[in-house]
């Protein structure tokens, strides 16, 4: 996934591709967030692969821009459609381990579809206003096919969590197929989990590979 990271950029933005694939129906403790050094303004956000050179981000690492556009996708076995049965979605994404120390934190992707998430919001000094910044997820209202059926983006909800988490940061949720928050990121603070994503499977719809694209951003004032 892409993952990038400007001083004076006021958002950032990486992309997730979705895809469903339906058949025709027959009758060490770590992460998290963490306080970072103030410094320079910056925002940086990594959605699956991302850059981060020389080293992890709390050993000097240095976060760079990614195009990489990772994707979340399922097939539909043609007997399973519409039965409730939730099908877990995979991924291409092979990130393990964490930027900000180098540790394991996602889960073997090939098997649990986890994509991380994290970056960071960095300002100097602690003064006052322009605290937060904001994760978020958009989504169009639906997953298109080749011949214009539709499924609603809300049929795909993920799980969040990460190696050594209590309690996940980012929650788990449904995409509302249109703009939500995620997640309230602190002045200096890294944020990361891990999202296995699963389509709900609650209804019967045409043969056809359904795409759609969710955009994370995360903005500052």
């Amino acid at each position: 996934m892409k993952s990038s990271s400007f001083p004076l950029s006021r958002a950032q933005r990486a992309l997730l591709g979705l895809a469903l694939v339906c058949g025709a129906w027959l009758p060490n403790a770590h992460g998290f967030t963490v306080g970072i050094t103030a410094g320079q303004r910056a925002l940086f956000l990594q959605v699956g692969v991302g850059t981060m050179t020389g080293a992890s981000f709390n050993s000097g690492g240095t976060p760079g821009n990614n195009s990489t556009v990772n994707s979340a996708s399922v097939t539909v076995p043609a007997a399973q459609l519409g039965t409730g049965a939730a099908q877990l979605m995979t991924t291409d994404s092979t990130v393990t381990a964490s930027p900000w120390d180098g540790l394991a934190f996602c889960t073997s992707p090939a098997t649990t579809g986890q994509v991380y998430v994290g970056g960071f919001f960095r300002r100097p000094g602690v003064g006052s206003g322009g605290n937060e910044a904001i994760l978020t997820v958009t989504t169009p209202a639906a997953l298109i096919n080749g011949n214009g059926d539709t499924i609603p983006f809300s049929r795909i909800a993920w799980t969040s969590s990460g190696i050594g988490d209590a309690t996940a940061t980012i929650p788990s949720g449904t995409f509302v197929g249109g703009s939500q928050d995620l997640l309230t990121v602190s002045r200096n603070t890294w944020f990361e989990s891990c999202l296995a994503f699963r389509y709900l499977n609650s209804e019967i719809v045409p043969a056809g590979t359904f795409t759609g694209t969710a955009t994370f951003t995360l903005t500052a004032p």
